[in-house]
């Protein structure tokens, strides 16, 4: 991917339990988190830990929630990040056109800031900071194909309209192709650098999602839905195959985050 605003760059689990999380996602999609937190994190007072990919990529990372986070409202989830070029300058415009700002931050890494749509979704944009010696680094947890990474990213929104508009403003997504799904409504595809990278739908009372749904790719959805059940998860939706032969699952973790994988079925 290159350094285009808009990317999507990183995707972090909050979590209340990061343990019990390691042994679930190396379950279901062969991920390795370390037990115990970043040593750069923890001497910052934060549990944070990395995702490890088998080819010794990073996937993510996964936070360890604090009880002052949960009792403020936290709870488990899958959030995205999108970069940006400018995060001051981002937050502001998207205070103007009704999202809102819930926190900011300069970190090493780079600039971040949570903030939700104005239909309430939550997500972070960040301007980072490549690695030192490394000044062309580019983020790789994001591709269509590779077993390991995101592949899909799907919004569910309340107001699927005011969504389109606001992230094609905002990040430049464009929708040029739609799917009509009967009484659920349209399926908009969203691209974005000449890549397919997800989709916009509208919330719908037979549908039990909301908000940013990430969708990791796997060699085999059977053996993950397996491993989903064993491991303490809760299949939400599938399996079941998707227009272009991908085989699909939505899900929930032990802790009740919320999310996919994507693949050939397996056995």
């Amino acid at each position: 991917m290159s350094n285009r605003p808009g990317n999507f760059i990183w995707y972090e689990l909050m979590t209340s339990d990061a343990n019990v999380a390691a042994r679930f996602y190396a379950a279901v999609v062969g991920w390795y988190i370390a037990p115990q937190a970043d040593p750069q994190a923890a001497a910052a007072g934060r549990d944070y830990r990395m995702i490890g990919r088998s080819d010794g990529g990073q996937a993510g990372g996964v936070l360890q929630l604090t009880a002052g986070m949960m009792a403020a409202g936290a709870g488990s989830a899958w959030v995205s990040y999108l970069q940006v070029a400018d995060v001051p300058a981002t937050t502001r415009a998207i205070e103007a056109d009704g999202g809102a700002v819930h926190m900011s931050m300069s970190l090493p890494v780079g600039d971040i800031a949570m903030v939700s749509d104005p239909m309430g979704t939550v997500f972070y944009v960040m301007r980072p900071v490549p690695p030192p010696g490394r000044p062309d680094a580019v983020s790789d947890v994001f591709d269509t194909k590779i077993v390991g990474r995101a592949c899909w990213n799907e919004l569910v929104s309340p107001d699927a309209a005011r969504a389109l508009a606001f992230y094609a403003k905002h990040f430049g997504f464009e929708s040029n192709e739609k799917m009509p799904m009967g009484p659920m409504g349209d399926y908009h595809f969203i691209d974005h650098g000449g890549v397919r990278v997800g989709a916009i739908m509208q919330t719908h009372k037979d549908l039990p999602l909301k908000g940013w749904l990430t969708y990791f790719r796997v060699d085999s959805v059977a053996a993950s839905t397996r491993a989903i059940e064993t491991e303490g998860g809760r299949v939400l939706m599938g399996p079941h195959q998707v227009p272009g032969g991908d085989w699909i699952v939505v899900a929930t973790d032990p802790q009740g985050a919320v999310f996919g994988v994507a693949g050939d079925k397996g056995e």
